[in-house]
Parts: structure tokens; C-alpha cells; sequence
């Protein structure tokens, strides 16, 4: 076999190690059937708890050791122990290692010490992108009309009447409005394409983005303030970190402008909730929430009665087709890997700086 720049001229053996709900619902059997076109596989069966490994042998972890010593990958989900370095030790073949769904910050794997092995890592839980960067479109463009509004009107007793000074005429329209984005990941770079028609200028918060990536999809990088205080729409895109968690507060949404909308399809603890309901209580914005903290929302909670909110249940990357969509783009990798090509979606060491939430300078700036 050769490491990178030819075809393989042996199979590749891949391992892939979960448990049996991921099994039935991620491994789609045409994408089984792409894999046994260029590798052989097998399913380990694994019901550990996500992390386990690192706190001694398991049953489970003790039958992954003994099964990864003729793999040359390893592709883990739900179920699977960890992979730690006694795990590398255990399998000389290994050159790649992947994990569906670990929100690209390697908590089931010491993605450290298999970059010291020369390992690849990958991660591909941006197969839920897609559905998550639509539904951020959505509430977008809900929040603009204020629709929430509009449908409790609709659906009370009370007679018909269509509002002509409501938020939703006087800001309804995306065409030509700045957007702000806080974070510009795969969701954020796959947003800004759905934008385009729109043609609004976008501005973005992302201390990890190298600045290729503004120069080429064509907005502007700028602080955290700026896109709260310049943005006709601002939407929170950030993963939930020690450096994010309640990251946006009341300093934060006090530089929302009258008429603008606020949308949060990441994750709910980033924004102080109290201060999120006491600025929409001044009923000069709209917010469109598929996330919020806690989770579920306390029947009580003054949020779900305030008319300039929409709600979802955390279900914008929630979708049968992204379910399979993990795995399909692990088997594309592999294929990539194993053909001699680039993978695209490496674990680096900016990752793990931004799952710490060390400065971005912590790792290599120029990784992401």
C-alpha cells in the first residue's frame, strides 16, 4: 500500500464502530454498497457512552482493541468507545480516522495523538449543515414579517385584520438588508451562498477564520459589536464553547438597532436568556429561536408569550436526509483518502483551540 499519491493497489479495510440506532438509521445500504467498491468494511457493535476509554478498559473498549489491528480506518459514532492512544497503539495499519457526528471537536478521539502518527482525521458533522443553514434562511425571513405575530392573529378568535403598521411592513423585506453572522463554519459559508440572490452585504464575527475565506466568498470580517450594531439581521452560527457560552448578553443585544431581527439556530446557552427576553421586551425586535436555555422551554418562561418571538424545538439540522447524509460524506472522504486525493474536512489544531476556547492564536491560526 502506499500513504498518498497513488491508487491503492491492495482494499483498504475500514472499521466502523457504533451502535445499533446508528447503525439502522446513519448507514444507508447504497452508501455500504459505495464503500465495498473501493474497501472492505465491518460494523463493530458498541454501547458505550460517548467518552468512554478514557477512564479504563470496558468490555467494549477491550473488543475495539482487538478488532482495529488489521484497519486501516476507523469510522466512529454514537456507541463507540473512545480512541485513545492505547487504541492507536493497537492498530499499525491505521491512516485514517473519522467520527459522523462529534460537532467537529474530536470528543471521541485524541485527534492529537493521531496527527503525532501521521493519521488523517476527519469529521463530518456538516452533514447536518444543510438542513440547519435552510432553516437559519427561514427563520430569517419569518422574522422579517414577523409571521409568529401574524399567525396568532390568525388563528384567534377575534376577526381577521390585516395590520398595516405592524414590524413586518415597516421591515419585511431581506432584498438589500445586512446580515451578520456570528460564526462562518460549514453553516455560515453554505448560508451566505443561499444569501447571494438576496444581494445583502454580510458581515461576519470568527476569530478562527483564516482571511481566505471573506476575500473569496466576498464579506467583510469584522468584531462581534459591529455585526450587533451594524446588521439589519444578525444570526448566531457559533458553536457552544467555553469561550461562547453566554457570549451575548445584555451589553451585546443593547446594540441591536430598532427594526432589526434576531436569529439563533446554534445553540441556546451562547445567549443570556434574561437579557434576550428583557431586550425583545422593549418590542422593537424580533427574534427567531429554534434553540434556546433551557431546553425545553419552562412552560412559564416570558419568551413564549412575547408576540415578536418565533419558536422551533431544535429542529433545524433535525431531517431524515441528514440522518444518512454523515455517512455518505464519510464514505466520499474515505474514497478521496484512499484514491491518493485531499480530504475536505479535517479535524486541525484550531479545532481543538476553539473547543477549549484557547484564542485562536493557540493553535495554528492559518488551521481550520
Amino acid at each position: 500500500m502506499t500513504k498518498g499519491g497513488s491508487i491503492e493497489t491492495v482494499r483498504p479495510h475500514v472499521l466502523i464502530v457504533c451502535n445499533q440506532a446508528t447503525h439502522d438509521s446513519y448507514l444507508a445500504p447504497a452508501d455500504l454498497e459505495r464503500l465495498a467498491t473501493f474497501a472492505t468494511w465491518r460494523w463493530l457493535a458498541a454501547e458505550e457512552r460517548d467518552g468512554a476509554g478514557d477512564r479504563g478498559p470496558t468490555p467494549g473498549l477491550l473488543r475495539l482493541v482487538e478488532a482495529v489491528r488489521d484497519a486501516d480506518a476507523i469510522v466512529v459514532c454514537h456507541g463507540a468507545p473512545r480512541i485513545t492512544q492505547g487504541v492507536l497503539d493497537s492498530a499499525p495499519r491505521l491512516r485514517f480516522l473519522g467520527d459522523l457526528e462529534g460537532d467537529r471537536f474530536a470528543g471521541r478521539l485524541d485527534a492529537e495523538a493521531a496527527w503525532q502518527r501521521g493519521i488523517r482525521t476527519v469529521d463530518t458533522t456538516n452533514g447536518s449543515s444543510y438542513p440547519v443553514a435552510e432553516w437559519a434562511l427561514a427563520l430569517i425571513l419569518i422574522s422579517l414579517r414577523n409571521a409568529g405575530e401574524q399567525f396568532r392573529h390568525m388563528v384567534a378568535p377575534e376577526a381577521y385584520r390585516r395590520p398595516t403598521s405592524d414590524f413586518g411592513h415597516q421591515h419585511g423585506e431581506l432584498f438589500g438588508k445586512t446580515v451578520g453572522l456570528i460564526g462562518c463554519g460549514h453553516i455560515g459559508r453554505r448560508l451566505i451562498s443561499f444569501l447571494q440572490p438576496f444581494r445583502c452585504p454580510i458581515f461576519v464575527h470568527d476569530p478562527y477564520l483564516p482571511k481566505e475565506i471573506p476575500d473569496a466568498l466576498g464579506f467583510t470580517l469584522t468584531s462581534l459589536d459591529r455585526v450587533f450594531s451594524a446588521s439589519d439581521v444578525v444570526v448566531c452560527l457559533a458553536p457552544l464553547t467555553p469561550r461562547t457560552r453566554r457570549m451575548i448578553g445584555q451589553r451585546e443585544l443593547d446594540l441591536l438597532r430598532a427594526g432589526t431581527a434576531f436569529v439563533n439556530v446554534s445553540r441556546g446557552p451562547i445567549v443570556d436568556p434574561d437579557a434576550l427576553i428583557r431586550r425583545l421586551q422593549r418590542g422593537d425586535i424580533v427574534a427567531g429561536l429554534d434553540v434556546f436555555d433551557p431546553e425545553p422551554i419552562p412552560a412559564d418562561s416570558p419568551i413564549k408569550r412575547l408576540p415578536n418571538v418565533f419558536l422551533t424545538p431544535h429542529i433545524a439540522g433535525v431531517t431524515a436526509a441528514s440522518r444518512t447524509r454523515f455517512f455518505a460524506l464519510m464514505v466520499d472522504e474515505l474514497e478521496r483518502f484512499f484514491r491518493g486525493d485531499e480530504t475536505l474536512y479535517d479535524l486541525r489544531p484550531t479545532t481543538l483551540a476553539n473547543r477549549r476556547g484557547e484564542p485562536p492564536l493557540a493553535g495554528n491560526p492559518s488551521a481550520v
